[in-house]
């Protein structure tokens, strides 16, 4: 009988090669307590939990295509004009009467088109990320001034706002059993499901080959902490009006892209392409291909936060997606995403955008201007780098 040998490590080895992806669930937990006093509990009541997914949703939409940008060294500053760009003609073409689904497709498509279009200068043009994407900021700003006539568009019923401000209860016609909307729950325990199925499965394939694995209790305390959060967000999401259209959205995104960065071929590349160019490139690694595809799925997902960010506002602004991009990037950097590139994840990136909304809904909770939040942003933006850096220094990275 072949019996493979459990590589395990301990908990302080452990705690320190995870150190940057524990510290933002903690920082997250700590500001969700630490505003509790300060806003009356507010901030955890159900419905202000469905209000933050509303209102802060496409900041996580835009940090899950953002974090493949910075791994492979990049950066796009043009997210906020592509959302105000897409959804100003998703608006338009949904007031022709096309429906919802063909509208969503189609700003998809139009945001991945302009992904190609930057992406093609950055990676076989060579010309630098940041100049690309600051000229498409500027430049899909001014063309969303041309098309709108700088005048809002109206949008014809709520249909368009479904997918923002939906609730999957609602739509379904489901009933409340007791205290609660089910369908939270139900979505929650497939996650659940699934999410076991991956883990013991991975945990399966490294003993296969000899990897190390965390031992089994903290592998087990992992899964009971992943556990009460899901069942925690779907508790309160039940306890208001159901699950919303969004997270829903959010989760499938998420999942999509974590799943592409951790289990297949074109993520290793991502990640490598990120981690050393050159020696990629040595490799027979097509990393132009690569970047390429990366600013692909960037303006693929600005073309969904387009769709997110306009129904919420009902109408699509010409000034729409002021500060977007500094939001997504905000939120990788707070996430865990390293500045020298190669370093990132997405659960990390949503965790990092769930604490600047935490802090931004805490702060409005207690009726702070919007230039104290700006502040704060500032703050916390400058603290991640400089935490990223010394981290890198300390282990001989950087």
């Amino acid at each position: 009988m072949d019996n493979k040998v459990v590589h395990t490590t301990d908990i302080k080895t452990l705690v320190k090669n995870n150190i940057r992806n524990y510290s933002m669930f903690i920082m997250l937990v700590l500001i969700m307590l630490i505003f509790a006093p300060l806003t009356n509990g507010n901030n955890w009541n159900p419905r202000n939990f469905t209000n933050i997914f509303f209102q802060y949703s496409y900041v996580l939409i835009l940090a899950t295509g953002m974090v493949m940008v910075i791994i492979v060294r990049g950066i796009d500053l043009s997210v906020g004009s592509v959302c105000a760009f897409v959804g100003a003609l998703s608006a338009m073409l949904y007031n022709t009467g096309v429906g919802m689904p063909v509208t969503l497709l189609a700003a998809i498509v139009m945001g991945a088109a302009i992904g190609a279009f930057q992406g093609t200068w950055v990676a076989y043009a060579k010309v630098p990320a940041f100049i690309v994407t600051l000229a498409g900021m500027l430049l899909f700003r001014g063309l969303t001034y041309i098309v709108t006539k700088v005048n809002p568009v109206s949008l014809k019923d709520n249909g368009y706002a479904l997918l923002s401000t939906g609730i999957v209860d609602e739509i379904l016609n489901v009933k409340k059993i007791g205290p609660y909307f089910p369908m939270a729950f139900i979505v929650a325990f497939v996650l659940l499901v699934v999410f076991f199925y991956a883990e013991f499965a991975g945990r399966k394939k490294k003993i296969a080959h000899e990897f190390v694995v965390a031992p089994l209790p903290l592998f087990i305390v992992k899964l009971v902490l992943v556990s009460l959060l899901i069942l925690g967000l779907a508790d309160r999401f039940a306890r208001f009006r159901g699950l919303p259209v969004v997270a829903l959205v959010l989760g499938v995104t998420v999942f999509a892209f974590h799943f592409i960065l951790n289990n297949t071929v074109l993520g290793r590349y991502i990640y490598a392409v990120g981690g050393n160019p050159r020696s990629a490139k040595l490799s027979g690694i097509n990393s132009e291909l690569v970047t390429f595809i990366v600013f692909c799925f960037m303006g693929g997902l600005a073309g969904l936060a387009a769709v997110v960010s306009t129904g919420y506002m009902n109408s699509a602004l010409p000034q729409a997606g002021n500060l977007f991009e500094l939001d997504a990037i905000a939120a990788c950097y707070i996430g865990g995403v390293s500045a020298g590139g190669g370093v990132g994840s997405v659960i990390g990136v949503i965790v990092g955008g769930l604490v600047m909304s935490a802090i931004n809904n805490g702060m409005s909770l207690m009726n702070l201007g919007t230039h104290y939040q700006y502040v704060v942003k500032a703050l916390i933006l400058l603290l991640a780098v400089y935490y990223d850096i010394y981290t890198r220094r300390k282990s001989g990275l950087g």
